[in-house]
Parts: structure tokens; C-alpha cells; sequence
């Protein structure tokens, strides 16, 4: 007895075959066809289904068993079973003995005749071999109607897949009992991992005669792992796929076996990995003739694919804000930890080296998350510009279930823009038709090659185009000092969806707008008011900024072409904006702001260049720590005009009345010393989109 995917009826004697639940198998009806018959039927028993296309009945019946065919015309002849055999054959055990029962009788009949010239039986032996996994993404397991679905993945909302979660645990936190073999896993990772249940069902007699195999390719392999849970322990898992072993052999099948096994995934998507992973299960007929070769009799196949890697925007409710508690920024964090508390955030406290002072904690980690229907998981992005791992606390201050990833890029340099840190999520938006229901990514690019150009790394930028779900646009921000876009951009929400409205506005460093306000001042008597009034001499001193009025700012012709020349870098990126976030002018506010141009600093003597590089002249507004409707806004030291800040003044004009509340944090030496920028002391974790990912269309980089 064998698997047959097609059989060949004969007259002579009836033949026997195995099917395997779920899979059809076409009958060889004309072969064995007496010479006069032109007609046949088909009868079935229980359990058993016979589908006959690409025919039509010459006669019908109510009773189907006596619907006649035609065998002159070309057909297929589809047989399945329901259930599986409880024994061989189908057969039935009564008064102490089994009755073979034929499930399947072909009888074949002359023209005008009622009686049949001859029959051909069929005994089936039905029997389960099946792979299943959470192929509808219900957050649970089921078995798929359709066995041809589970080998493939597929998006929207009419799609189906199982989606499998990256461990997010650093490496030497992953607790291993063996590391070759066995896992300990505490409950709650349990849930982490996506399940893939085992089933196999049939006679001993058929089952005993034959191998099972669970496999996958070498090169996915090593993309994740799979677990079967060890017996005699809750928490101990065994590794059977893995890293160098994409195949595991069961001990031979003597009954029923049904199991559970547990996968995780290893990596994110990325330029050399598409984000599928298939397993198999096959089963193997073994040759009882040492000079024939085991013959594979049946295969199903499940298909995972790795959630990819959430980054959220600023819009998004903050559930977390983590701070870097150093001595010299502590206005700063009393500040937010203010704001923390009228947003209902949690603040979590960061204790860094102060050699490093902060710089790490924005520039370099970005709080994203990854999502199966079972489990969301947030987690920290890390990009490390100092290799060592030991050097970044941050995995051991994040809050319980937060994970943490490391991606490597190829530059390492201070001054480099290959890092996170130069990297912004638009709100969700519709562009030309097109939904972009997780926003868009934004990163900081050079546009155009030269010496001293630079730009974020291709691995960086092709890890963040292969998540698939938040097409990258590329903005010009090489001519920053920093290289961030986020020195002259920030998203706010409006929580306006009406009409029109896209319920948010994009914030964007104006200098012209800066200049305006100034003459304005000057016009209404205030042009002897200076900047930087409360900042000390020391301060400006080692800043290299002066207390200069509005008066000597409008005089400064330098001053004035610097910034044209900065005017004309965001209107480019103003441009790119409108086109690939479907912006108009309204959602835009123009915000004061003046740059200075400046060698690059913080970077050895021998990357720096004769190029200046724009550097926001005091404090940038566009530095906003948005917590809803409250927003943490650096202190710009404007001019004091009645005892107010001018800048500080007009900024709340132009968002207070869309409900905002604005802070203005006074710490002029947490943004223009060596820590870096405003925001360089604090990173904020972010309510999950309420959307799929999986329900939307993939996208790619425009």
C-alpha cells in the first residue's frame, strides 16, 4: 500500500491507497473501462468525498451515486477523505472480526443499459499529517481549509500568514542551561513566541513503516529558532531548528503524535533577509530493501513572517520617558519630569558614564515596537557607535517587557549621521490615493555626493526599507552640524480630523520668520534689547555666542546670508514634504529660528573639514518634547520685550490656540554644551499604532 497522488482503477482486483486529510487524489477511470462501456457512476461512503470536474452529467439523479457520466469526454475524477482511518483500509471491527468496506465503487454501464457491465473498488486508508500555525493571525491556531494557503504569506485585510517576533533580549541576558540544546524560558517569554502545533494521525500499522522529518533551508535557519518544550519541565525548552540545524528526525511514530513547538525569530528583515520563514514537515517511506531509496510520501509547509520593526511619531501618546540623570542637566529634568506627570507618564531614570554625557541616549537608541496578533513588544533600536556592549546601560534600566536590539552600522565616527538619531516617523498620512497607515520614515541624507558629504549608512538605510511598512523619504539635512531632521522639523498632534484636517501640523525652522519678527520689534522701539540676557558671560563664552541686540543681529549682513542659505536648505526639504506626505500650507507653521554656519566640532582634527555646517544660534524651538497636548520647548533667551521673551511669545501664539501648552525648559547648558542638543538627555517610548501592520499593502521607498 502506497500514497498515490493519481491511481489507476482496476477490474481484476480492487486497489488500495492511503490519503493524507486535506490533499485530493485523482482517479484513473478510462484505463480500465470495458470496450463497449460509454457511461459510469461513482458511489462513495462516509467519510469520503468524490468531486468530478470539467464534465457534465448525461443523466441526473437525486441520488447522486446514480448520476451517469460520459466517458468519451475529458475529466477529473477528485477523491478526499474527512476523518482520518481508524484502522487500515477504512475498515470496520464487528462480531469479533473486520470487514473490509470498499469506500469508493466505479461501475461502468453499456448505452440503454440499467445494470452495470463491471465495478471497480477503491479501499482508502485516510490518515493526518499537518503543520499548523496562527495562518488567519487570531492569536490562535487553527488548521487551514486550505492546505495550499499555509505555504504562502499574504498582506491586507483579506490576507492571511502567521507572523513570528524577534527575541529582544540582549545576548548576555538570554539565560541558557545548554548552550547548544536547550533554552530556559521564563512564562511570560513564553507568550513572546509564536506556536506551530504537530498533528499526526493514523493506523500503527501504516504509521511504524514510515519517518518524520521537521525541516527548513540552511539560510533560514539561522533566521530563527524553534523549541519543543522538555518533559518534565515548564520552563525548560529543547532546541530542534536553529543555527546550523535545519533538520530534526522524530523517534520512530508507534501512535498518534500531537505537539506543540514554539519559534522565535532571531533577526529583522533586512537587504539579505525578506522576512519569510518556511517549515516543513515531511513524512518518509523507508525501504525495507536496503538497494531502494527511502521515498518521500507527503510534505506540508507553513510559511512566518518576522514582524518588522515599528518606529512611532511624536504624535503618539508617550507611555515612558527615559532621562539621563547627570548633574550638569538636572533644570532639565525636573522640567520633564513635570511634564511626565500632567501626561500621565511613567519617568524611568537612566544612569550614565558621564564621560559620555547622555549623547547615546537620543542620538543613538530609538524606542520602536513589533507586533503579532498574539503580543506587541516594545523595544529599544540601538545603533552604537562604540562597539563594546557593555558600554550601553540602557538594556539594564528599561522597564520589564521592554526589549532591546542592536543594529551595527558600518560608521562609527562622532560626527556621523549614520545612527538613528537621524530619523523621524511622519503621523499616519494619504498621499495621491495611497494610505500610509504607520506614518513614514524620514531620514537625513547629503542629496548629492562630495568630499565632505555624509549620509546615513546603506545598511542602516536598507534595514529601514525592508520593514516594509513605513516608506522611507529621504530629507537634506547634511548641511546641520548634527545632520539630524529633527533640528528643523517636529510633528505635532491636533487631534483635528475633521474635513480637511490630518490631525496634526508639521512645525519647520523659519530664520525669515525669525527676521520679521525682529524688524517688528525694532519698528515698535525694541531694537536695543538683546539676546542671551540671562545667560551667564561663562556660558556664552565657551558657546561662542554673544549678547548681541536685535539691532545688531538686523546689521550682521554675515549673519543674514547664512541664513538665507539655511532658508533655502528647509524650503528644499519643505518641497519634499508637501509631495510625499500630501502637505499643504495649512498643516505647516512656520517657526522663528536662527542658524550660524560653523566648523564641524566634536570630531577628531583629522575628519574635520574647511565646509561650515548650520548650527541653531540659540536654542532651537524645533527641539519640542511633545507629551500630547503639553510640549517641553528649549528656552531660547530671546529678547526681553515687557519682561517676556519675544520668540518664546510668539511661539505660543502660534500653538496655543490648536490647545497646546507650552514649557519653555531654561537650560542653556544642556543644549550647547557637549551633550549634544535639547532632547539629547531624554528618549520617550510611545503608545503602539492602533492599526495592523499586517493589514496594509506593503510599501517600499518612494
Amino acid at each position: 500500500m502506497a500514497f498515490q497522488g493519481i491511481i489507476r482503477l482496476s477490474l481484476d482486483s480492487p486497489e488500495h491507497a492511503i490519503c493524507v486529510l486535506g490533499t485530493e487524489i485523482c482517479l484513473d477511470l478510462s484505463r480500465c473501462a470495458p470496450q463497449k462501456c460509454e457511461f459510469f457512476t461513482v458511489s462513495s461512503s462516509s467519510g469520503v468525498l468524490v468531486d468530478i470536474h470539467n464534465a457534465v452529467p448525461v443523466t441526473t439523479s437525486e441520488d447522486p451515486a446514480m448520476t451517469r457520466w460520459s466517458l468519451s469526454e475529458p475529466m477529473d475524477v477528485l477523491v478526499k477523505m474527512t476523518s482520518p482511518s481508524p484502522a487500515i483500509d477504512g475498515d470496520k471491527y464487528s462480531h469479533g472480526c473486520w470487514e473490509l468496506s470498499p469506500q469508493v465503487l466505479v461501475s461502468y454501464y453499456e448505452p440503454d443499459e440499467d445494470v452495470p457491465m463491471a465495478t471497480a473498488e477503491l479501499y482508502l486508508t485516510g490518515i493526518v499529517v499537518s503543520l499548523d500555525v496562527d495562518i488567519y493571525r487570531s492569536g490562535q491556531v487553527e488548521m487551514a481549509s486550505d492546505k495550499q494557503a499555509k505555504k504562502n504569506w499574504i498582506w491586507g485585510p483579506s490576507g492571511w500568514g502567521a507572523i513570528l517576533l524577534v527575541n529582544c533580549s540582549p545576548p548576555d541576558m538570554v539565560q541558557l542551561t545548554d548552550k547548544r540544546t536547550t533554552k530556559v524560558f521564563f512564562a511570560e517569554e513564553v507568550k513572546n513566541l509564536s506556536q506551530m502545533m504537530l498533528n499526526v494521525q493514523g493506523p500503527a500499522c501504516i504509521l511504524k513503516n514510515h519517518r518524520l522529518v521537521l525541516h527548513t533551508s540552511e539560510e533560514e535557519s539561522e533566521k530563527a529558532r524553534v523549541y519543543r518544550p522538555q518533559e518534565g519541565s515548564s520552563s525548560t525548552f529543547e532546541l530542534v531548528l536553529g543555527p546550523g540545524r535545519h533538520t530534526y528526525t522524530f523517534a520512530p511514530l508507534e501512535s498518534h503524535l500531537k505537539e506543540t513547538f514554539y519559534v522565535e525569530a532571531i533577526e529583522f528583515p533586512s537587504a539579505d533577509f525578506s522576512g519569510l520563514i518556511s517549515y516543513s514537515v515531511s513524512l518518509v517511506e523507508e525501504s525495507q530493501d536496503p538497494s531502494i531509496p527511502e521515498t518521500l510520501v507527503h510534505k506540508d509547509t507553513v510559511v512566518f513572517r518576522v514582524a518588522p520593526c515599528i518606529f512611532t511619531p511624536s504624535t503618539q501618546m508617550p507611555l515612558e520617558v527615559y532621562l539621563c540623570k547627570e548633574l550638569q542637566v538636572q533644570g532639565f529634568v525636573s522640567a520633564v519630569v513635570e511634564l511626565s506627570e500632567k501626561s500621565n507618564s511613567q519617568v524611568a531614570s537612566v544612569y550614565e558614564d558621564p564621560s559620555r554625557l547622555g549623547r547615546w541616549l537620543q542620538n543613538e537608541m530609538a524606542f520602536c515596537y513589533t507586533q503579532a496578533p498574539h503580543k506587541t513588544i516594545s523595544l529599544v533600536l540601538d545603533t552604537p557607535r562604540v562597539l563594546k556592549l557593555e558600554d550601553f546601560p540602557m538594556k539594564y534600566s528599561l522597564s520589564p517587557g521592554v526589549g532591546y536590539v542592536i543594529q551595527c552600522t558600518k560608521d562609527h565616527r562622532v560626527a556621523s549621521i549614520d545612527s538613528i538619531g537621524n530619523l523621524m516617523v511622519s503621523p499616519p498620512v494619504k498621499v495621491g490615493g495611497k494610505e500610509h497607515p504607520l506614518g513614514r520614515i524620514l531620514i537625513g541624507s547629503s542629496f548629492y555626493p562630495s568630499e565632505e558629504s555624509r549620509t546615513m549608512s546603506k545598511a542602516l538605510r536598507d534595514f529601514l526599507c525592508a520593514q516594509q511598512v513605513q516608506a522611507p523619504v529621504e530629507l537634506f539635512s547634511d548641511w546641520l552640524m548634527t545632520g539630524h531632521v529633527d533640528e528643523f522639523m517636529c510633528f505635532v498632534p491636533t487631534r483635528d480630523k475633521s474635513e480637511g484636517e490630518k490631525g496634526f501640523r508639521l512645525l519647520l525652522a523659519s530664520p525669515s520668520s525669525c527676521y520679521k519678527l525682529f524688524q517688528e520689534k525694532q519698528k515698535e522701539g525694541y531694537g536695543d534689547m538683546p539676546l542671551f540676557e540671562d545667560v551667564r558671560e561663562g556660558q556664552l563664552l565657551s558657546n561662542r555666542r554673544e549678547a548681541k541686540t536685535i539691532n545688531q543681529l538686523l546689521a550682521d549682513e554675515n549673519m543674514r546670508k547664512q541664513n538665507d542659505y539655511v532658508e533655502k536648505c528647509i524650503n528644499l526639504n519643505r518641497e519634499v514634504l508637501r509631495r510625499e506626505l500630501g502637505l499643504v500650507e495649512r498643516d505647516i507653521i512656520d517657526v522663528p529660528q536662527l542658524f550660524c554656519l560653523e566648523q564641524l566640532m566634536n570630531v577628531p582634527s583629522s575628519q574635520r573639514t574647511k565646509k561650515l555646517y548650520a548650527r541653531p544660534y540659540f536654542p532651537s524651538l524645533l527641539r519640542v518634547i511633545v507629551m500630547g497636548k503639553d510640549l517641553g520647548i528649549p528656552k531660547p533667551f530671546g529678547p526681553q520685550i515687557k519682561g517676556t521673551c519675544c520668540l518664546e511669545e510668539k511661539v505660543s501664539e502660534l500653538l496655543e490656540p490648536l490647545g497646546f501648552k507650552c514649557t519653555f525648559i531654561n537650560d542653556f547648558d544642556c543644549y550647547l554644551t557637549e551633550i549634544g542638543d535639547f532632547c539629547a538627555c531624554a528618549n520617550i517610548r510611545r503608545v503602539p499604532f492602533a492599526f495592523k501592520w499586517w493589514r496594509m499593502m506593503p510599501q517600499t521607498q518612494a
